[in-house]
């Protein structure tokens, strides 16, 4: 399952997406939500990083991401 957080200000972000990177997969809007598999709230939160929970994520929201990837170019 995938939900949206919020950090509480962009250095927080900037820190946390340097530990998530690696680890999960992902993504950012320039509106301040994430969009993370549920498994990584517990990395964030035993690294002591700070975030809300917005909830889960819309069905159009994880589309869009998955379909990126069956765009084509002309």
């Amino acid at each position: 399952m995938q939900v949206i957080i919020r950090f509480p200000d962009e250095e927080t972000e900037r820190k946390a997406l340097g530990k998530l990177i690696p680890r999960f997969s992902g993504k950012s809007w320039s509106n301040g939500e994430t969009m993370l598999p549920t498994e990584a709230l517990g990395f964030l939160a035993s690294e002591g990083i700070s975030f809300t929970v917005i909830g889960p994520a819309p069905y159009e929201r994880i589309t869009s991401v998955r379909d990126l990837g069956a765009v084509g170019v002309q």
